[in-house]
Parts: C-alpha cells; structure tokens; sequence
C-alpha cells in the first residue's frame, strides 16, 4: 500500500470476529508473544485469497499494513495450517479450548517469547494425540503450563497454610494443597490422593513428547482437564466456554 508503514510478523490466530459483510477481525498470539488485533479485508468472501489463510488455528506470516485503529492484513501466507485439527470434533474441540487459555494469557504491546513456542507445540500435539485422553492431557497440561508461567502456578509438595509435607487435599482457592488440618477452614477443599498430586505436578513439568507417551486412562485424562478448567478460569476471572464445551463433547 503507498504510503503507508507495512511490517511483517508471524503469528497464531486465536479468535475471528466478522465485519461487515465480507471481513473480519483476527486475534493473533504474534511471535513476540503478543496479543494482536487486525482485519483481514475480504477474508469471509468464497474463493477470497485470505479466505483460506486465515483459519482457526492457523500459524502464518502476514504482512501487515498500519492502520488508524487497526492494521490491515496485506499479504498472509501458511506456515502451518495444523490440517491434521480439522474435521474431527474431539481436536477441534481441544485447539478451541487451547486459543482460549492462550487469548487470555496475551496482552497487546507485552512481549513474552514463552507463549508462542508452547502454543504451537500445543497445537502440533493435538494433531499427535492418538486418543481423547490424551488430548485432555494436552489440554490441561498447556493450560497448567501457561498459568504457571504467568505465576498461577499451584503449589503441589506441601501445604499451602502451614508447609505440612503430607498434603491429602487440594484447593483451587487457596493456590495448591493442603494438609487435612488447614483443610477444615478452607471451603471447597477436595481430597486429593498422591496420584493426582503427581500428575499434576507431571502435567507442568513434562515436554508434551512425554505427555503424549505417558499411560492414561480415559476417567483420569477428563478429571485432570476438569481440573485445569476450573484452575484457569478461576485464576484468570473469565468463563472459559469453548473449554465448558470441550468437557461436555
């Protein structure tokens, strides 16, 4: 466009908005690992050439053009359409509650090189995923990880009160575990078994290749997703449908 100041980036789209008739808004986790806003011109038109390069999910490199509120995507080209996501509802499901998380994590102008390496790796694992347990584990492993991250991190070897090395519950509220003591004043306390205490920890701490080799059954693959459910969405104060929906599916 003469005249006008263009950039490039690459970036995740996270979340598209219509306007108008024919274009839409993207939101974009960039390469920086910030939130960004722009329209794509044309992008909802059939056969348009940003149609198909704009998709949910998609990791592309855009040229953009500076706008007066908001850039303008010029060109975009593909780097990882995430294909393998599409048509199968239980991944499309686990991609959907991935943006999410990862749209409430990124803030427009706040640079952070963690969260666009870990997104895309949490998308390619939900193309890996062989099963829906597993992609649960993605799901709740990616949540954890990024909460942890932004310092949302649950406290999971001792007591969150009074650093009792013997926790037996656990409480979303109070941040992580408690003893069975500390756990009478708090509401909404739940037992927790060392098992659970331990997949938890593996959720944050293990590469997604480990995740996707671990032995998981379906009931405690869903559990651990409920979990990070609950966890994100009290931590990040927002309500966390596409991740409700995922569950429900």
């Amino acid at each position: 466009m003469p005249g006008r100041h263009s950039y490039r980036t690459r970036a995740v789209v996270l979340d598209r908005t219509k306007l108008g008739e024919q274009d839409l808004i993207l939101t974009l986790l960039t390469s920086d690992g910030s939130e960004m806003r722009a329209v794509a011109k044309g992008a909802r038109k059939p056969g348009g050439r940003l149609a198909a390069r704009t998709d949910l999910f998609s990791e592309v490199d855009l040229l953009l053009a500076v706008g007066r509120s908001l850039d303008v995507v010029s060109e975009a080209a593909l780097v990882n359409a995430h294909a393998g996501i599409r048509g199968e509802l239980d991944r499309v499901c686990a991609a959907s509650a991935i943006c999410e998380v990862a749209r409430l994590t990124c803030f427009d102008g706040t640079e952070d090189p963690f969260l666009y390496p870990i997104l895309c790796r949490a998308l390619l694992a939900c193309e890996e995923a062989v099963d829906r347990p597993h992609l649960d584990l993605v799901v709740a492993a990616y949540a954890f990880k990024t909460l942890a991250h932004g310092g949302w991190r649950p406290e999971l070897d001792r007591c969150v009160s009074c650093g009792d090395d013997v926790p037996t519950f656990f409480s979303v509220a109070a941040g992580g575990v408690l003893c069975a003591s500390c756990a009478r004043e708090v509401e909404g306390a739940e037992p927790v078994s060392a098992a659970r205490i331990s997949w938890l920890r593996f959720l944050i701490l293990a590469t997604f290749d480990q995740l996707m080799a671990a032995e998981i059954d379906s009931g405690t693959a869903y559990g651990l997703a409920g979990e990070a459910h609950v966890w994100a969405a009290t931590h990040l104060d927002a309500r966390l449908r596409a991740f409700e929906f995922m569950l429900s599916a």
